[in-house]
């Protein structure tokens, strides 16, 4: 019997229609287009405005759009999961909240919480529920309302994020396409050096921790710089190795957009050129759940099947991982 594997059938994006750019940055912080350049490669980012408005939005979006585009129905889907570090709410979980936004009633859903790596994780999970057999059709979301968490006194972390969402459809697949292989991994002791200071249950809301401005993302930026470039890097290159693939087979590396210095050492890791790389961190910044889908769908016409892809991402917790996936249409 042939091996059951879960094939992206679909993918989906959504930005918000707001672009913040460098040039207001520049007029709310200390800091120019030049430096946010030279240390990010990020120029403009997009920004959810409007009362009211959360992750589950812009998440609602990308699926609504993921089924018209596959032709699918809303009760088709047998599972969402979301991935997100900007839930509308503690509970109940965004996912949730997209079903009911986009008609999906027939579905269980949750989310997952890896940060930067989470919708690798995310993937990997869905993935299991196809190949055995338990859904037919999976969406995975990555989405993310980083701007409700950024600081925007704080020029080492505003520079950096922007809103966005992407959708995945899963389904299972008897070709040899899909997802082939993964690597997941994660140390805990990394928490000390990105997090969220307050707002959880060892540190829950107060006038204190409000004013003490501990709601927003806390980044030391040397360290996760540094166990980033290592950690990403090398997960891609082993995931290689361990399929015995070479640079060459490989048709494109899809980073997660954090940095363009790491992307780049992650490239120069894996040894393979600038046109292998799917890069658009200077147009959306890093949307942390969205930057992996926000890449495929806007390389989508570009894929062909059987293309060997390489999916990395290094978050906060820390977590990193990569995915080996052929394109499967």
């Amino acid at each position: 019997m042939s091996r059951i594997r879960a094939a992206i059938t679909g993918i989906q994006g959504w930005v918000p229609p707001y672009i913040l750019t460098n040039k207001e940055l520049e007029a709310m912080v200390d800091t120019s287009d030049e430096w946010i350049m030279s240390r990010t490669g990020i120029r403009e980012r997009h920004i959810l405005k409007g009362e009211g408005l959360g992750t589950s939005d812009m998440a609602a979006e990308a699926v609504k759009g993921l089924l018209e585009k596959t032709g699918t129905r809303p009760e088709e889907i047998g599972l969402v999961i979301c991935a997100t570090v900007t839930p509308d709410m503690i509970f109940p979980a965004t996912a949730n909240i997209v079903c009911d936004k986009a008609g999906i009633k027939n579905a269980f859903s949750f989310d997952m919480n890896a940060a930067c790596s989470g919708l690798l994780y995310a993937l990997v999970t869905g993935s299991k529920y196809i190949e055995t057999e338990t859904c037919k059709k999976v969406i995975v979301i990555g989405a993310d309302k980083m701007s409700s968490i950024t600081d925007y006194k704080s020029r080492e972390t505003c520079v950096l994020f922007g809103d966005a969402a992407g959708a995945i459809m899963l389904e299972p697949t008897t070709e040899e396409v899909g997802i082939m292989d993964s690597i997941m991994q994660s140390d805990g002791s990394g928490r000390f050096y990105l997090h969220m200071k307050a707002g959880g249950s060892l540190k829950p809301p107060s006038y204190e921790t409000i004013d003490a401005r501990e709601h927003f993302v806390y980044q030391e930026g040397q360290p996760v710089f540094k166990f980033a470039v290592t950690k990403m890097a090398d997960v891609a290159a082993e995931i290689m190795a361990k399929n015995n693939l070479k640079s060459e087979d490989v048709a494109y590396l899809v980073p997660h957009q954090a940095n363009l210095r790491i992307i780049d050492a992650t490239a120069r890791r894996m040894g393979v050129g600038k046109d292998q790389v799917m890069i658009n961190i200077e147009r959306y910044g890093n949307t942390t759940g969205g930057t992996i889908p926000l890449c495929l769908w806007e390389w989508e016409n570009k894929l062909k099947k059987g293309d060997n892809i390489i999916l990395a991402a290094f978050g906060g917790g820390f977590t990193w991982g990569s995915i080996w996936l052929k394109w499967a249409y």
